[in-house]
């Protein structure tokens, strides 16, 4: 019996798709599109990248509770999912960037939840997220 049980683990654990890890250093080429919404700037008001205001700092996103960065002004569907726990992780980032709507949507359960973020990157999702992540370990 137990050796049913450890190959079926094995086969759904095979059969699930495996999330690739990002390239930061493509990512950080990849973010250039991103630049027109988002900084980066880090403690003490160091800049790491030049960017717009429309969309919140991403320094420090890995591992932050969505819609948490002080000052911004998030819309009611991030804020629908951080009240349902969203914390930003390379995975779950890279998917949001894809269609944030689309993602707000699933994780939230609510049909009507909106992003404010219209930009989709249909690919690089994954570098940007592990350029995030590295970002802020500078």
């Amino acid at each position: 019996m137990k050796l049913h049980f450890l190959t079926a683990l094995s086969v759904i654990a095979l059969a699930s798709p495996a999330f690739a890890a990002g390239d930061a250093a493509k990512g950080e080429k990849t973010f250039r599109m991103c630049k027109a919404c988002h900084a980066i700037t880090g403690p003490e008001d160091k800049t790491i990248v030049r960017g717009g205001r429309v969309g919140p700092n991403l320094y420090g996103v890995i591992g932050r509770k969505a819609a948490s960065e002080p000052g911004y002004n998030y819309g009611a569907g991030i804020k629908e999912a951080a009240e349902k726990g969203l914390v930003w992780n390379e995975e779950n980032l890279a998917e949001y960037v894809k269609n944030p709507t689309e993602f707000l949507e699933k994780y939230t359960g609510d049909g009507a939840a909106r992003s404010k973020m219209t930009f989709k990157l249909r690919r690089g999702g994954e570098d940007v997220a592990a350029y995030l992540a590295s970002v802020a370990k500078q």
